[in-house]
Parts: structure tokens; sequence; C-alpha cells
């Protein structure tokens, strides 16, 4: 394929990721959410257990500190709280609250509901197929670039 189909291509997918992510930011807004916020909510979710500020900044690849202001503005939201660690008093773990699991709810309607305004003009034949070169280009769950 020419460089210029390349390019072209390329700037298709990262306009589509803005309209995407400008689609999911609009639904969020109702929630008092901001997209990091979000994040952050998902990861505490899908972890083994509560994590550990060391374990939420290495996982979103973010210093500390910047975890520390997400997990603070959650806090206040209600969605998560600091829970002492039983085994290591100076460690201290987050846990999603009743509130925080009903975000993540209303989190997921908001990006179904983005998802939909995206692909809308597509049939259901399309969205297949869609689907299926997404799964092929985005690789193995998990993987990374």
């Amino acid at each position: 394929m020419p460089i210029s189909e390349t390019s072209g291509l390329a700037e298709q997918l990262l306009r589509l990721t803005r309209r995407l992510q400008r689609a999911q930011k609009h639904h969020m807004e109702p929630l008092g959410i901001t997209p990091a916020q979000a994040r952050l909510l998902r990861t505490v979710a899908h972890h083994d257990g509560p994590p550990r500020m060391a374990d939420l900044a290495e996982r979103l690849e973010v210093v500390p500190r910047a975890v520390t202001s997400l997990v603070d503005a959650l806090e206040a939201h209600g969605s998560v709280r600091r829970a002492p660690d039983q085994s290591n008093r100076r460690v201290v773990r987050i846990e999603l609250t009743e509130a925080g699991q009903s975000t993540l709810r209303a989190l997921r309607d908001a990006r179904r509901a983005a998802a939909e305004d995206v692909l809308a003009p597509l049939n259901a034949q399309e969205r297949d197929t869609l689907g299926g070169l997404l799964d092929t280009l985005s690789g193995p769950p998990g993987s990374r670039c």
C-alpha cells in the first residue's frame, strides 16, 4: 500500500477516535466524571481486589501524583474510598463504593450511546464487517504497542 494511502487511513482512524472521544465526553458530562476519572474507575473495577495507589499509577501509566488527584476527585464524588491494607497499615487500597458501581453502569451506558452515535450510519452487516476488521487490527486482548 502506498505511503499516502496508509497515512490517509491513519488520519481517518485518528479523526474517528477523536469523534468517539467527543461523543463519550458529551454522554459522560451529566455523570460529573471526566474521561480520566472514568478510566481510573474502570481500572479499579477490573483489578483483582482493591488496588494500591502504586498499582493504579502503573496500570494507567501515570505518575502517582496524578492518581492521587483522580482518587481525591472520585472520593469526593462518592465513587471510591480509601481503605487501609489489613497486612500493612502503611499501604492504602482503593475500593469501589456502591455509588461507584452505579457510576460504572452509567459509564457503560454512556459509552454505548456514544458508539451508537458514531456507528448510526452503518447497517448491521457493515457493523459486523467493521467489528471483524477492528478485531484484526487490535490484536489479541491485552496486547500493546
